[in-house]
């Protein structure tokens, strides 16, 4: 009961007063920043110029200042922009691997402060690099950081709020990333010098180091430092206009495992468990094609017909309409699975239909397979956490993530596939939407089912104990929407509790 205690107070807190808008609007605003980085090599390594020599290229002046032109990156050498790319998407892979536990054991808000200064860092090398090579390798270090910084940020987001409000602040998490992309498009626009954009992009990053963020209640309560829980969850309501009087948490120690499951519970575990098996080898295909079709569509956007700035734009903007799209049917009767499974096959019926229709007209299609697959993207995060126990959940997204980061770095080198057919690269994307919308199927149902906490929970013949899990879930919820009076009544249970 200690451990609801503590989910009780931040119910209150937070929604009561001002859901620690402050403090998530800081996160939102470092996913524009993120995206910006994620999306500076589609701008200054454009290699349209090197490979036409369009109308529309010309007035736009793209190819007289990019990496392209002045590393002459052409011909033999034009691998070397994917290259760079690739090589952020491995720094992203390995920044997750090692951010994720280090957050766990140091806490959240001295790895989101360390990973955000250096890749600020790295990033005005990125500017100033002398050579290709330092170029490269500063994408890669940037990398790094950001896909550090990317997980810490998506998991403060989620223990800054109530638990009711996990969905909403994922989905505002990716709507921010979309909202990035499109700025970045409008922000290359004006200002065309590749060192200058770079430059002026990466200035966003201190701006969000300069506006601090406290450390998560949640992980300290689980450090068993309740002191300091209270003090951050009192810090919070006062930032936000409020004082909250007598709130104090049970004193307890670190949280220990207290049966057989969460002792073997590891990450061998998910191989070694027949049902968690089957669902990380779905799971980990199902990421990898997500990611290989969303930035090979994104990263694929300059060199589509058309004014690139424009393009990079439109492939940001149209994100948005895909997350409530997404929130409305995961919530209906088709649940998860079916609309996961559905979104997928969508996205590559578009990418399907480009290949049929004329090269310059293809945009509107890959915009629309875009919007899908972002839709899919959004579901697969919300699904995968369902899918896997509390004692095990962060080794099942952190694999998953992993194989995320695989279909990242290949995607580069998907459009690359133009100079062989202009339709091979949707033809990649076509068979890799369909066939992780199809083995998507085989994944079980998450909708109104209880959440699992263990390993053993996993049986069908304990349903009683998840039932008596989902009735604490149904009574969290209720306790959002006590009126004013109720405040302190809550607040003062816990205190006693």
């Amino acid at each position: 009961m200690c451990l609801f205690g503590l989910i009780k107070v931040i119910f209150v807190v937070s929604v009561y007063y001002g859901n620690f808008c402050v403090f998530l609007s800081v996160i939102f605003v470092c996913q524009v920043y993120m995206a910006c980085q994620s999306m500076l090599i589609v701008l200054i390594g454009s290699t349209s110029s090197s490979s036409s020599s369009s109308v529309s290229d010309q007035d736009e002046g793209s190819q007289q200042d990019s990496i392209v032109t002045e590393w002459l990156l052409v011909h033999q050498q034009s691998y070397k922009v994917s290259l760079a790319g690739s090589l952020f998407f491995v720094g992203l892979l390995l920044g997750n691997v090692v951010f994720g536990p280090l957050s766990d054991r140091v806490g959240r808000r001295p790895v989101y402060l360390t990973g955000l200064f250096l890749e600020v860092i790295f990033g005005y090398v990125t500017a100033f690099s002398p050579s290709y090579e330092v170029f490269a390798g500063s994408r890669l270090l940037v990398g790094l950081m950001n896909g550090g910084i990317g997980l810490v940020c998506f998991v403060l987001t989620q223990e800054y709020v109530g638990k009711s409000y996990w969905a909403m602040t994922g989905t505002l998490t990716s709507m921010t990333f979309a909202v990035g992309i499109a700025l970045f498009g409008a922000l290359g626009y004006f200002i065309r010098p590749w060192r200058s954009l770079a430059l002026v992009s990466n200035s966003t990053g201190v701006l969000c180091f300069l506006l601090t963020l406290p450390e998560s209640p949640r992980w300290l309560y689980s450090q068993g430092q309740t002191e300091r829980a209270e003090e951050v969850l009192r810090f919070m309501a006062q930032r936000n206009g409020s004082v909250v009087s007598n709130l104090r948490l049970h004193r307890v120690g670190v949280a220990k495992a207290g049966n057989h499951s969460n002792q073997r519970a590891g990450i061998l575990q998910l191989m070694v468990h027949p049902i968690l098996r089957l669902r990380t080898i779905v799971l980990m295909y199902v990421w990898y094609c997500c990611s290989l079709v969303y930035y090979g569509l994104t990263l694929g956007a300059g060199d589509s017909s058309g004014s690139r700035y424009v393009n990079v734009a439109l492939y940001g903007l149209v994100e948005l309409p895909a997350f409530p799209l997404c929130m409305f049917f995961i919530n209906r009767p088709a649940g998860r699975r079916k609309s996961m499974a559905a979104f997928l096959c969508l996205a590559g019926s578009a990418c399907l239909c480009t290949i049929f229709i004329p090269e310059n007209s293809s945009g509107s299609l890959a915009l629309l397979g875009k919007l899908m697959v972002s839709a899919a993207f959004n579901i697969v995060y919300v699904y995968t956490s369902e899918l896997y126990p509390t004692v095990i959940r962060n080794a099942g997204l952190g694999v998953c993530c992993m194989s995320c980061r695989v279909g990242g770095i290949l995607a580069p080198f998907i459009p690359f596939m133009r100079s062989v057919s202009s339709s091979l690269p949707f033809i990649v994307f076509c068979l890799s939407g369909f066939s992780a919308g199809f083995l998507g199927l085989l994944l079980p149902e998450t909708l109104h089912k209880p959440s699992v906490d263990t390993l053993d929970q996993l049986s069908p013949s304990l349903s009683r104990v998840l039932q008596t899990q989902e009735c604490w879930d149904v009574f969290a919820d209720e306790t959002l929407c006590g009126s004013s009076e109720q405040i302190q009544e809550e607040l003062e249970v816990v205190d006693q509790g």
